[in-house]
């Protein structure tokens, strides 16, 4: 079988739009308040792009507080480490984030308590289909749930899954048949980990998933090849954890809209910042 991916990891969403990357050179010139985001004919990819502008609306922003010089170029300048130090304190002064409260603490423990269990372990190996930009998406997925379908009959051989996966796997894993070993909640990806341990359908046992797992890397097939069992940790152990936990989903709630503020006092040409992380929320 031959497979349209290389060893690169890409967005590893369906609706991702690499695929339309190369087009972009065609298009206008990005720019935020009249001044450009970079130079003409060597536009960005799409989350460069993002960042670049959010980049810049928080450097003119620091420029009208004050804090920073004006520029007197049409193309955004570079951000040095110490323009980078003067915008972090101008956020952390204009942001300001609530703390969790004790009730508000023990509502997310009772909500998410999946979370919070201790000692568990899966033995799992997968096969990563890595999305890269340039990719055929749609491609791309019905290839991996082809291989899925393969692995999921009852008289498949034991042997091929290790040989799909040395075959047709983008992850350096490839060579171990896929094996990724003893994983814990905090050895994988976020999405990752939702995926095996903190949804309800997590218990799903053994052998083969049943549909492909979406990640930032790509997609995978996943197989379960040992469990050992956690044990809920009690609120008083975690406590801190979820103050933590909710003080950060806190930050990038309010870091979130006072970026949006900036999009909507801005004049913002040639990029679509909608669903574009700020990199102060990533």
């Amino acid at each position: 079988m031959s497979t349209p991916t290389s060893t690169v990891t890409g967005c590893g969403s369906s609706a991702c739009e690499c695929a339309d990357t190369a087009s972009e050179g065609t298009l206008a010139t990005a720019c935020i308040n009249g001044i450009a985001l970079h130079e003409p004919g060597h536009r960005p990819d799409k989350t460069m792009l993002g960042e670049l502008a959010y980049s810049e609306l928080l450097r003119q922003q620091a420029v009208s507080a004050g804090l920073l010089p004006r520029h007197k170029g049409l193309t955004a300048p570079a951000l040095g480490e110490a323009e980078r130090k003067v915008i972090e304190a101008m956020v952390d002064r204009e942001v300001l984030t609530p703390q969790p409260t004790e009730s508000e603490c023990q509502r997310y423990y009772e909500a998410h308590q999946p979370q919070f269990v201790v000692g568990q372990a899966l033995h799992v190996r997968h096969i990563l289909f890595a999305v890269t930009p340039g990719v055929n998406v749609h491609a791309l997925t019905v290839h991996a749930e082809k291989a899925l379908l393969e692995l999921s009959h009852k008289d498949v051989s034991p042997d091929r899954f290790a040989q799909l996966a040395a075959e047709l796997s983008n992850c350096p894993t490839s060579t171990l048949g896929g094996d990724l070993g003893w994983i814990s909640p905090d050895d994988c990806a976020p999405e990752l980990a939702n995926e095996l341990f903190h949804q309800k359908h997590s218990q799903w046992g053994m052998g083969v998933h049943p549909r492909l797992t979406h990640t930032r890397f790509g997609f995978h097939i996943i197989e379960v090849l040992g469990r050992r069992e956690g044990k809920q940790a009690p609120y008083e152990e975690v406590r801190e954890r979820v103050e933590v936990q909710l003080a950060m989903q806190s930050r990038a709630r309010a870091l979130h809209q006072y970026m949006t503020l900036l999009v909507g006092q801005a004049l913002v040409e040639g990029v679509d910042l909608e669903g574009v992380d700020s990199p102060l929320v990533q």
